[in-house]
């Protein structure tokens, strides 16, 4: 066991972090969309939507978790570890830890009290009175179940991030499968007995188990907890100073979601599912390519910094984003195209209104997927406050687009209003870059980007040849034949991509094409 626990505890470089991230992943979304399929076939139906309370219950937790935690985790913390931890100064690393886990750990547990005292008071904040008494009771015994899951995120979290500064990803990878399977075992266990609230069970669960297993990261690693907190620290009171902007940050995103689901409970039942489901999509390849890839790569932006070479921080952080973007713009073409094929094949009978809200949350997928790296560059720069005022404004924009735009198009006008603001708030942060280093953007990145934004072209129109081959009937069911679809328009898409790529002689592509080389032409030994 102890073998097992220090082989996977093992440092992971870069890339092999990455490509970690990646597949855990690719299985949680798997499991994601398994969690989503199972939920929807089992309460919901083409003419009766019933989980509307399940995806209102969610909204406060979450909200306090982001607010009060999550602008702590990674971003905030992160780099005072990875400055002590480049000195040599475990003790520092150990204490400032503590400091936070008991701080955050109080914080949370006063926050999971007063959730689960007040759920009426919070849920009224969210829906209104817009749900039946019978969906607004199961929304009330969901929200006391998970009351306390955002103290157990905030453990998990804090813990993960350490784990993460010793370069060490396997738990904090996996860990979130956990929690998905916890809640796809409730549908089948609950279903039949207490139904939706069966949901709420296994949620918290997951949540205990997730944090069970990120436990398991700290052997061999030798932490040690101290119970107290160190005020005096003056690395930890950098860090308080550090989290009201990045919690604030943090925090308008969940604002954002509350106020959007505030309004989608104003429109015609199930609204809320409907959308919760499109953006839950939407939000998988921006966690997929990323947050896994910002994520891999954030600790070494760290220690750029750290060693005193902010030209290899420039360097590493340029490369990282123009990867980022030759990625993500053929997922999104394929996603625009497709959008009907992965709803119907998700979501089934439901899958009409979700499709049509994908199609306008596609800029959002390529614009916050360039923000999980852009923030970071500020981040790494202990800089919160930039993305903060940046992200305030962002909010005043969605909350104006979002009544504005729903009360005429409905939930479409959300959808167009989180593109908006999410481009909007990118171009923002770039402006600012440009202004403090205005030979950050150099002549071979804007070269690197026309070049990609050309290929992008061919993508576009290779995915649409495709559909038209291979159009969506109305007689489509099933994994096999829209699976077999989906992989027909996707994969001639993501070749030309590649291909064109590489006659365009894009760096971007160069480790692809070493990787199809090595398997295509590796030679076959004759024992």
């Amino acid at each position: 066991m102890n073998r097992w626990l220090s082989h996977a505890n093992r440092r992971v470089s870069l890339p092999g972090a990455a490509a970690l991230l990646i597949a855990a992943s690719l299985v949680g979304l798997v499991l994601g969309f398994m969690r989503t399929q199972v939920i929807n076939g089992s309460f919901n139906s083409i003419d009766k939507i019933n989980t509307d309370p399940y995806f209102a219950a969610f909204k406060i937790p979450d909200f306090f978790f982001y607010t009060i935690a999550a602008g702590a985790l990674g971003v905030a913390f992160m780099p005072f570890l990875a400055d002590k931890l480049a000195r040599g100064d475990r003790k520092a690393v150990w204490q400032l830890t503590s400091s936070l886990l008991n701080l955050l750990g109080i914080l949370m547990t006063v926050v999971g009290i007063l959730l689960f005292a007040f759920p009426e008071f919070f849920l009224k904040i969210v829906i209104g009175d817009n749900l039946s008494p019978q969906q607004t009771h199961e929304a009330v015994v969901i929200t006391r179940l998970i009351a306390f899951n955002p103290l157990l995120f905030t453990i998990s979290g804090i813990l993960t991030s350490l784990q993460q500064t010793f370069g060490r990803f396997f738990f904090y990878a996996l860990a979130p499968i956990l929690y998905n399977g916890s809640i796809i075992a409730s549908v089948y266990i609950f279903r039949d007995s207490i139904g939706l609230v069966g949901l709420g069970i296994g949620a918290l669960c997951g949540a205990i188990l997730q944090l069970l297993f990120v436990l398991l990261g700290l052997a061999g690693m030798k932490f040690r907890y101290t119970p107290r907190i160190e005020w005096r620290n003056f690395d930890f009171r950098r860090i308080l100073k550090q989290l009201p902007p990045r919690s604030i940050d943090q925090g308008i995103d969940s604002i954002n979601s509350i106020v959007e689901t505030n309004r989608a409970a104003t429109l015609p039942r199930g609204s809320i599912t409907y959308y919760e489901n499109a953006y839950m999509l939407h939000l998988a390849p921006i966690l997929l390519i990323g947050t896994t890839i910002a994520t891999a790569a954030f600790p070494r932006l760290n220690e750029r910094l750290a060693q005193g070479r902010p030209d290899l921080f420039r360097r590493d952080f340029l490369r990282i984003l123009r990867i980022m973007l030759w990625i993500i713009l053929p997922v999104a073409v394929v996603t625009f195209f497709a959008r009907a094929y992965l709803a119907r094949l998700i979501f089934k009978n439901i899958a009409p209104d979700i499709a049509i809200i994908l199609g306008f949350l596609v800029g959002a997928i390529v614009f916050r997927t360039l923000y999980t790296i852009i923030s970071r560059y500020f981040y790494a720069q202990k800089d919160t406050r930039t993305p903060l005022y940046v992200s305030l404004f962002a909010i005043a924009l969605n909350i104006y687009l979002a009544f504005t735009l729903s009360r005429q198009y409905g939930l479409v006008g959300l959808a167009v209003a989180q593109s908006v603001v999410a481009t909007v708030e990118v171009f923002m942060l770039l402006m600012v870059m440009l202004w403090r280093d205005k030979k950050l953007f150099d002549f071979d990145f804007w070269s690197g980007i026309v070049r990609i934004l050309s290929v992008t072209g061919f993508t576009v129109i290779t995915t649409y040849i495709m559909v038209s081959f291979f159009p969506l009937l109305v007689s489509d069911r099933g994994f096999i034949t829209l699976g077999a679809k989906l992989l027909f328009i996707a994969v001639p898409a993501l070749v030309i991509h590649v291909w064109i790529s590489w006659l365009f002689g894009l760096e971007e592509v160069r480790p692809v094409i070493d990787k199809l080389r090595k398997l295509v032409l590796k030679p076959i030994r004759i024992q």
